[in-house]
């Protein structure tokens, strides 16, 4: 198997996500790249999605811009890119319409584009899980949700619906069972 462009997927995210850390930790941040990619893997061996899900937030949080990465590995990879990178905020968005925006973007995207979506969504739902466990309430007030837990209840509730066509793989199962432990069945 030729995996030349996950190993350079895997390169250029290092290289552009140096220095920084996942939100609330010291945890270098390639570790959320790595993981969504290795979620992807649980269901996909293409090698496009796989590298898509590698690079999915240097659009969005490093300078590479999208026709740098669609002149890198190609329009594929950059399309599933941008199908889960936030546009650049406009004047009068608030967090909810960017938010909305997200998941019907998400909702119409095609299966390849949601499977990579879910790879970034589940592992941000797992750190929340998991942080929650350790800071208990206090971790909302790292999130920049006017409400909160309410409001990111809200979202990722319809994350989980705009990956509904995902139901059956055990990423989307897990990522349901997360949002009810996190969300649901604990105190607001």
């Amino acid at each position: 198997m030729n995996t030349d462009i996950i190993d350079k997927a895997i390169a250029v995210a290092t290289d552009a996500h140096k220095g920084q850390t996942r939100k609330g930790s010291n945890l270098p941040y390639i570790v959320h790249p790595m993981e969504a990619m290795s979620i992807v893997a649980t269901e996909s061996e293409d090698q496009e999605m796989l590298a898509a899900a590698a690079l999915h937030d240097v659009v969005e949080d490093t300078g590479i811009t999208m026709d740098e990465l669609r002149a890198l590995f190609g329009d594929r990879v950059a399309d599933l890119v941008g199908a889960d990178s936030n546009p650049p905020h406009r004047e009068g968005d608030t967090w909810y319409s960017r938010k909305q925006e997200a998941i019907d973007r998400l909702a119409a995207a095609s299966r390849d584009a949601q499977m990579v979506a879910m790879g970034d969504k589940l592992s941000n739902l797992r750190s929340i899980a998991n942080d929650y466990t350790k800071h208990g309430d206090d971790l909302w007030k790292r999130f920049k949700a006017p409400k909160g837990k309410a409001d990111l209840a809200w979202y990722y509730s319809g994350l989980a619906k705009a990956l509904s066509p995902l139901a059956a793989t055990a990423a989307h199962k897990e990522f349901v069972d997360l949002l009810e432990k996190t969300f649901i069945n604990t105190k607001a």
